[in-house]
């Protein structure tokens, strides 16, 4: 059966419904023999067929099967689904906060909520997952998914994912709770200038929220900005066409959306009154960045706006409305494309619905082409006439490819990483010793982030937490002196950020995380560029 995108649903809930169905749409087209075809093919396999049908069944392999020839994000969620995912949102239940969608028959998240239960154990957007409770999830729908993902608050799950770069699947379990639904992840000062706002998903609530994070930076003394989209899996356009109109003067290109009608084509431009206009912009973005993520970032750096850095993002520029069923199924139907304002199309390529094959074309390259031998076919140009890439994603500015030299890279690193060895000690340490952690740190969350420093003692019983727990093997624990030490100040930060994470959220994690963030350390290098570009 074909694969349903929960976020999707997930729109569907918070109103982007439009309210019309695919009757009126197909009858519109005047393609009624094509109808008629069909109607006749339906009604003698009801009548004539030797046993007796499943007529609702017949009916949904039908639209899945009109929707295979299409595109991967063009999607048929059916009554049911939409009928679970209200009661679950409505009702008392626990989720494992993740967002996903099934792809070649298994879960792959595409995202994580910010301080969800997922989060705080360490799934990752990307990360697939093969076993639930025990049992492969091979095969299972959608609807399966969710069924055996939720269940009551406090109890927990057993999930194995397969995360790309390991070649062992890496066992979780999850402790499911109420999920909070909120759009900006985080939002604080990187310097005395720097402010950082993490946008998670575009929402109908996230251009006010994004709003009231710049206002707050503002009074903390921010004169620059880094908006930070990594693994934002997109969402409203509406909501990142505001957002970008910010920084723009009026009277900008922002996002052209082209449909098979060109009559219903449309361009948004910058409007007056932005309020970000004369603040220098860096937007971070990464494979994972897609859809209203790639609008931002293709404007401002269309626009010669700001710089964009990190991966190559994800490549999708195809727009879905959704369309209500008499039965109150829905249709999430890719109706027009969108171009940048230079008029790149970045849409990865596909064919037809398999996404599987998508996803692989897509990972292949995540740091993308050498811009200066680009065929003409890819090469565009911004406003001031620098070359930007076409084809699927936007090409950054400056890639950030990873670094083999830093600490992480490390065997040992990687191995600790691979046991979440930090994660699981500092939950196992909160276990025993919540309170006296949070007697001593309440409502100091920024003393915490700018004096605490993770002492020996600490460090000594880290250690003989995976010693104790055999979280890595033999060969994982050689390493010379000169990698201890940098192993040691990287494990510092890791373990005051896991700290932070569990007193304070997520809020306080990624100030301290920060220092490790190859991304934000070649954005804090770029300044003097990116300031050249405000007018």
């Amino acid at each position: 059966m074909r694969r349903l995108i929960l976020p999707a649903v997930l729109l569907f809930l918070f109103g982007v419904l439009l309210g019309s169905t695919l009757v009126d749409t197909f009858l519109a087209t005047g393609d009624t023999s094509s109808l008629r075809k069909v109607e006749d093919a339906y009604s003698f396999i009801v009548s004539k067929y030797v046993d007796q049908v499943d007529t609702d069944r017949l009916t949904e392999q039908a639209i899945y099967g009109m929707l295979e020839d299409l595109d991967p994000h063009s999607t048929y969620i059916s009554r049911e689904d939409i009928r679970e995912v209200q009661e679950g949102f409505l009702g008392e239940f626990g989720g494992v906060g993740i967002w996903y969608e099934v792809v070649a028959d298994s879960p792959r998240v595409s995202s994580t909520v910010t301080d969800g239960p997922s989060e705080k154990v360490g799934i990752l957007p990307g990360d697939r997952i093969i076993t639930i409770a025990g049992r492969s999830s091979t095969g299972d729908s959608t609807r399966t998914v969710q069924k055996r993902l939720k269940g009551a608050v406090g109890k927990p799950i057993d999930v194995t994912v397969k995360r790309r770069g390991f070649a062992e699947p890496l066992p979780f379990t999850i402790i499911r709770e109420k999920i909070p639904l909120y759009s900006v992840d985080t939002s604080y000062m990187l310097d005395e200038r720097t402010g950082v706002i993490k946008i998670g998903r575009f929402a109908t609530t996230t251009y006010d929220e994004f709003m009231e994070k710049v206002a707050e930076l503002t009074q903390s003394g921010m004169r620059r900005l880094v908006v930070d989209l990594r693994n934002n899996p997109g969402g409203i356009m509406e909501t990142a066409v505001r957002i970008t109109d910010e920084f723009l003067p009026a009277g900008f290109d922002i996002v052209e959306t082209r449909a098979r009608d060109q009559s219903t084509g449309r361009k948004q431009r910058s409007t007056n009154g932005g309020q970000l206009e004369s603040v220098p912009l860096i937007v971070v973005v990464n494979e994972n960045s897609a859809s209203a993520s790639e609008i931002l970032a293709g404007a401002i750096q269309d626009n010669d706006r700001g710089l964009v850095i990190g991966e190559r993002t994800f490549g999708k520029a195809l727009v879905q409305q959704q369309f209500s069923l008499d039965d109150g199924s829905v249709l999430h139907l890719t109706v027009s494309r969108y171009f940048t304002p230079s008029g790149r199309l970045i849409q990865t390529p596909y064919e037809g619905a398999d996404m599987s094959a998508y996803l692989a074309h897509k990972f292949d390259n995540v740091y993308g082409l050498d811009t200066t031998s680009l065929p003409d076919s890819l090469s565009y140009s911004t406003r001031s006439g620098r070359v930007v890439a076409g084809g699927g994603g936007i090409l950054p500015d400056h890639i950030v490819e990873p670094d083999s030299t830093t600490a992480l890279a490390h065997p040992l690193m990687r191995a600790l990483n691979r046991s979440m060895g930090d994660i699981r000690f500092v939950r196992d340490l909160f276990d025993r010793e919540q309170d006296a952690w949070r007697a001593r740190w309440s409502g100091s969350q920024q003393e915490f982030v700018a004096f605490y420093e993770v002492d020996a003692g600490l460090k000594r019983s880290f250690w003989n937490f995976v010693e104790r727990d055999a979280l890595l093997a033999e060969q994982d624990v050689a390493a010379d002196d000169a990698s201890k030490a940098a192993i040691d100040e990287t494990l510092s930060v890791l373990l005051k950020a896991r700290l932070a994470q569990n007193l304070f959220g997520s809020a306080a994690y990624y100030p301290v995380i920060q220092q490790l963030d190859i991304d934000l350390q070649v954005a804090q290098e770029s300044w003097p560029e990116a300031e050249g570009m405000v007018d």
